[in-house]
């Protein structure tokens, strides 16, 4: 079974590297090295930079693909509008299992995400940026890059920058559900869609967009776009983070310009030559079959083209010798567990589909095919957030791509073909017992603590129904306990009560206590060297 994606997979870059330069030199670059690898950047107006983000063809790199500088200027004029400062959000939530390149740049390069971010707030008259992420890796790397740049407290620049950690859980990372958290509330849907650039931060229009998109801005806003536009496709110019996984040799992380063959980045990481199936975009994205493969290219217009997605950049080739539906049942079934539990398409409708799912693999003949259609059909465009739009994409993108598979499981006694369950889904690369190709789990001393946030929790009780070797119930329907370890058999069960927790008040960490300080993974030394700075000083 392939295992979890670790925070920084390996990282390689197809040509000349953009937003990973400087990647061979040092682990992190901190300041000073990244102005030694990129050099200084001068501010530029509104309209200036609305412009270059035009000119560059420049979309949102988190999966919706929205033009960049169509949002900088209805946050200016809401802005202006109402005569408030608007807010600056970089999302570096990247709660998708197959989904690395953010939390890449984050831990690697943070001032280069910096830069853009600090571009747009200074241009705007933003006093108030926000980065939202879920993983303490990238906790500690951006905390770190706003100390360096004298960001950390309010005392040496008129801008208040804070990192604002979620839970890791797919609907964190809407756009949503991250201004909510940042407002004081769950991270989750308001369950009413309201455009962040008219209201979002504190009811102030609110710039808020991935972190490569701010990273590509910087790029893009140092060199020009006559120099970017050199990199890649004429019309979708400049380079593009991929992350590859699924049935490969080396799961990674790919810096390639626009044009490159998706033969070529698979290859790259190793996989199957000739694979059946490759799913791009992510869990919220859609398959393409190995006929297509060598049809397709990295640009978000050509993989549009042949049936598939760049979304959120994330890349996962399937062999021959596995069942694509059982692998996609594994992706439904998790999906459907990461909804918010707050409208009935998610809450109701995606667990359904994936009983559907799992019904057609149990030879439910026609029936079971046809009521996956049908659910998938009625929760599309009715959820509180994309979710649920999201999940329904992948489930038919999955009917649409496997057609043969899905005949011998629908007509006949199946595929014959084992799970082996190379799609990653879990933290710690282990499936919880009962899903398609997921194992047990070795014994020995707590990894791990969970963490209660009673500032979220409401007492629904589902933690000690699913986690009763770690939570019981007061006699006020609360947990008796803020803090535990995680038995080792139990670490399964503890991220499936994180990911149901209604009120998103569970978090798991890594238990440190006991290991000594060479054996924690830390940040570098930050230099205190001396050196021009960058924006936001």
């Amino acid at each position: 079974m392939n295992e979890a994606l670790p925070d920084v997979p390996e990282v390689r870059v197809v040509g000349l590297p953009q937003l990973t330069s400087g990647f061979d030199l040092v682990e992190r670059l901190d300041l000073p090295m990244h102005l030694k690898v990129h050099g200084p950047l001068e501010p530029l107006g509104g309209e200036q930079l609305a412009q270059l983000s035009e000119r560059i063809n420049l979309r949102g790199r988190g999966g919706a693909g929205f033009p960049f500088h169509k949002k900088l200027r209805s946050v200016a004029e809401a802005a202006i509008k109402r005569g408030v400062r608007p807010v600056v959000v970089v999302n570096g939530s990247e709660d998708e299992p197959a989904c690395r390149k953010d939390t890449v740049l984050i831990n690697r390069a943070p001032h280069l995400i910096l830069d853009g971010a600090l571009l747009c707030a200074e241009a705007m008259g933003a006093r108030t940026l926000v980065i939202g992420v879920t993983r303490e890796s990238t906790q500690r790397s951006m905390e770190a890059a706003l100390a360096e740049r004298g960001l950390n407290n309010g005392r040496r620049s008129a801008l208040r920058a804070r990192v604002q950690r979620n839970p890791v859980r797919m609907v964190t990372g809407a756009a949503a559900s991250l201004i909510r958290s940042i407002d004081g509330g769950p991270a989750i849907p308001p369950g009413r869609k309201v455009s962040a650039s008219r209201s979002g931060v504190g009811g102030a229009p609110t710039l808020l967009s991935n972190a490569e998109t701010f990273a590509q801005l910087a790029i893009a806003a140092r060199i020009g776009p006559e120099r970017y536009g050199n990199t890649g496709l004429y019309d979708e110019p400049g380079t593009v983070m991929l992350t590859v996984s699924g049935a490969v040799a080396r799961p990674m992380v790919i810096e390639v310009p626009t044009g490159v063959p998706l033969r070529y980045v698979l290859q790259l990481a190793g996989a199957p030559p000739v694979p059946q199936g490759v799913l791009t975009g992510g869990y919220h994205g859609k398959w393409i079959d190995s006929a297509t493969v060598d049809e397709a290219i990295i640009s978000r217009n050509s993989l549009q083209q042949v049936g598939g997605a760049l979304g959120a950049g994330a890349i996962l080739p399937i062999s021959q010798e596995t069942c694509p539906l059982g692998e996609s049942l594994r992706v439904a079934q998790w999906l459907a567990e990461e909804s918010a539990g707050q409208c009935g398409p998610c809450y109701l409708g995606l667990p359904a589909a994936a009983r559907g799912m799992e019904d057609i693999l149990n030879g439910g003949g026609p029936a079971a095919l046809e009521a996956v259609k049908q659910v998938a059909k009625n929760v599309k465009r009715r959820g509180a957030c994309s979710h649920p739009d999201g999940s329904a994409m992948f489930l038919e993108s999955t009917v649409k791509a496997f057609t043969d598979d899905l005949a011998a499981h629908v007509l006949g006694n199946g595929c014959g073909r084992p799970v082996e369950g190379v799609l990653p889904l879990f933290e710690g690369g282990k499936a919880p017992t009962g899903i398609p190709g997921g194992g047990g789990q070795e014994e020995g001393p707590s990894r791990q603590r969970i963490y209660v946030d009673w500032t979220l929790c409401r007492g629904h009780g589902l933690c000690a129904d699913l986690l009763p070797e770690v939570f019981q119930l007061g006699a006020d329907g609360f947990p008796t306990v803020a803090q535990a370890d995680v038995p080792r058999l139990a670490e399964a069960k503890a991220v499936r009560a994180v990911r149901r927790c209604p009120a998103l008040a569970l978090r798991i960490e890594e238990d440190t206590r006991g290991q000594s300080p060479s054996s924690r993974t830390n940040l570098p030394v930050l230099s205190q060297g001396r050196g021009r700075r960058a924006l936001g000083r």
